[in-house]
Parts: C-alpha cells; sequence; structure tokens
C-alpha cells in the first residue's frame, strides 16, 4: 500500500517523529511511559476478566467492580494511544512493515470487537448477575477471550523490536 508507506515517510519526517528518534531519553522516556499505560489497561481488564471467570473476587458485584475499574481502564487506554503513536512516528516505516506489528494491530483491533459484543449483549444482563451470583456462559467465555487477545497483544508488541 504506497500510500500508507507515503504517509508513515510523512510521519517519520515531522518534528515530533524526528524529535523522538534523535533524542537520547525522548524514546526511553516516552516507551515508559507506554509500559506504565500498558500495565493499568491490561491489569485493569485482567483483573475484570478474572471476575468473570468466577476467580476474583467473588464477593464484589460485576457491576460495582466495572465501574471501580473502568476509569483507570481508560485512561491507560489513553496513555497506550499517545505513547503508543509518538513510539510510531519515530520509526513509522521500519515498523509499519513489521508482521510483529500488524499482528499487534489485528489482536487490539479483535479486542476492541469482542469488548463491544461483550457489552453490547452478555453484559445487559449484569443487574441480573449481581443478584443470582451465577455469572452465565457467554461471561466467562468472554473472560477468556479476553485474555487471551490480551496476552497476544503484549507478546507481539514485544516481538516488534526483534523481528
Amino acid at each position: 500500500m504506497p500510500d500508507a508507506l507515503a504517509l508513515c515517510r510523512w510521519l517519520e519526517h515531522t518534528s515530533v517523529g524526528a524529535a523522538v528518534r534523535e533524542s537520547l531519553w525522548l524514546f526511553p522516556a516516552i516507551e515508559t511511559l507506554h509500559l506504565l499505560g500498558m500495565a493499568t489497561l491490561v491489569g485493569t481488564i485482567v483483573v475484570f476478566d478474572l471476575r468473570l471467570l468466577g476467580w476474583t473476587p467473588r464477593r464484589e458485584r460485576v457491576s460495582a467492580l466495572a465501574g471501580q475499574l473502568l476509569p483507570w481502564t481508560w485512561a491507560g487506554f489513553a496513555a497506550q494511544v499517545v505513547t503508543g503513536a509518538l513510539l510510531f512516528m519515530s520509526e513509522a516505516v521500519k515498523v509499519y512493515t513489521n508482521p510483529a506489528f500488524k499482528v499487534k494491530m489485528l489482536l487490539l483491533l479483535l479486542a476492541g470487537v469482542q469488548a463491544l459484543v461483550f457489552h453490547r449483549t452478555v453484559y445487559r444482563g449484569v443487574a441480573t448477575w449481581d443478584e443470582s451470583g451465577v455469572l452465565p456462559l457467554g461471561a466467562r467465555v468472554s473472560g477468556f477471550v479476553s485474555i487471551l487477545l490480551w496476552v497476544g497483544i503484549m507478546a507481539a508488541g514485544r516481538f516488534i523490536g526483534f523481528v
């Protein structure tokens, strides 16, 4: 896709892309924030998914846990988007052509679709689960699939530097 590569070349040559790439401290600082954002995002998602699997914390209502975690999840997501874009801009052509990056983006898309489907279908009945304490099979499957996707996303992200 020549247009995408042209965009990547342009991004690399912007002042932001060049600054991140050429600075001694900027790239590692942004990468550190990216890792902290990942810990926040994935950590909150995994805690929620473990609750969907019925493993932890069982005394907490699913809806209450979701309410507590969601602001942190969104903060982690925002950090990921901003820092990920900055890191991408520094080596856009190299990263765009990297197979591990493409796998990561595909898995991110699938994780987003999975979360959307979960919230539009299974999660609509959360009031019933909170009352009965019995989680439906769809919630447990969703939690398991979500964990698998996020492990894959993190592994693919780590492989970007080695492929």
